[in-house]
């Protein structure tokens, strides 16, 4: 199994994947109430209406998630830079549907609101893996939507709390090798997905049975942060700029990163799992979605407006403060990439033993 394992590149390029940044829209502390982002100051001019005459009315971003995780983060950004930008005139707001990591709000958005033209989300990886796994499967993923966008690549990361023994990934990794049950490991998300993947990632580089690694799922990363900070996990497995605030707070402790070079800001001083031995990287993507039976004019405006978007200056500010790196797609080339992403997930999972 090890031997299948280790022919399996976990260097998951282009999957800006999980570790999902905590924080909220135009600052690190994420809001757990519903947004609205009214069409606020800026100095770009509205983006012009579609010849649909869509938007004619408020959207609604869903973040699949509880608040204070990468998606909930991303979805506050998003509705904040198209207010501040200019680059919409009508209100937008967000809105948290937690469960399943994803799961449960895509059944229902793939079910109900296909033709929902002014209900979008953000996702991740998790679209494509909670598809692909056995454990927990999804019969819907990215077919039953329509892609807009990729936005953002963000890394994986492993956090302890701040008042925790270890310091260093090596020694974390050497009491979980000696015995891998003792120690119990938190993620945003149900087993096999993005979290699990970044929580085991590192242990099986170091030769630990992943299989055997006590991994618990919460519905989202805000929710896993709590556990960890209330002693009821030890680890946590997610996406670097979630964390972001908890480390600026003193609240938590990031051992490794697992980027290719240390990232930036906040966790400048945080190494890479390189650094220490662990020949590891986990890349993740967050992106923009509509409903599978889009109409061709919303469709063509979110397109435009996205573009805007992510070229105002607004945007960029948003990047650098929540540690995030703009990694943009438009929307063929995105679902192109999906359908990329999809078959080496399913290999990864192939070598784990879980997939469908």
């Amino acid at each position: 199994m090890i031997q299948r394992l280790a022919a399996v590149s976990w260097k998951v390029t282009a999957i800006g994947i999980l570790a999902a940044g905590l924080a909220a829209c135009g600052s690190n502390a994420a809001k757990p109430s519903d947004t609205a982002a009214p069409a606020g100051a800026g100095k770009e001019p509205a983006a012009p209406a579609a010849k649909s005459g869509y938007p004619e009315r408020a959207v609604s971003i869903v973040a699949p998630s509880g608040a204070g995780g990468g998606w909930d983060m991303t979805a506050r950004t998003i509705a904040k830079v198209l207010a501040e930008s200019k680059a919409i005139d009508k209100p937008v707001t967000v809105e948290n549907k937690p469960g399943g990591g994803g799961a449960v709000f895509l059944a229902e958005y793939a079910t109900k609101d296909v033709k929902d033209d002014y209900k979008l989300f953000v996702s991740s990886p998790p679209i494509l893996i909670n598809h692909l796994k056995k454990e927990g499967n999804s019969p819907f993923g990215y077919n039953d939507t329509t892609p807009l966008a990729q936005l953002t690549k963000d890394y994986g990361a492993v956090a302890v709390a701040a008042d925790s023994k270890y310091k260093d990934l090596k020694s974390l990794l050497d009491d979980m090798k000696a015995d891998p049950s003792k120690l119990t490991v938190a993620g945003g998300s149900a087993p096999g997905s993005m979290d699990h993947l970044v929580s085991i990632l590192p242990a099986f580089k170091y030769g630990i049975d992943p299989k055997k690694v006590k991994y618990v799922s919460y519905d989202g990363g805000g929710e896993a942060v709590t556990a960890l900070l209330g002693g009821n996990a030890n680890v946590l497995g997610t996406d670097a700029s979630s964390l972001d605030q908890y480390v600026k707070a003193g609240k938590i402790r990031i051992l490794a990163v697992a980027a290719p070079s240390r990232l930036g800001g906040s966790l400048k001083e945080v190494p890479t799992m390189k650094e220490q031995g662990i020949d590891a990287e986990f890349l993740i993507w967050r992106g923009f979605f509509g409903p599978k039976n889009m109409s061709a004019g919303a469709k063509s405006y979110w397109e435009a407006t996205i573009k805007k978007m992510v070229e105002s200056d607004v945007w960029k500010k948003e990047m650098q403060a929540n540690n995030w790196e703009t990694d943009y797609k438009k929307a063929d080339d995105f679902k192109a990439f999906l359908s990329q992403q999809e078959n080496q997930l399913k290999d990864m999972l192939t070598a784990l033993g879980m997939q469908k």
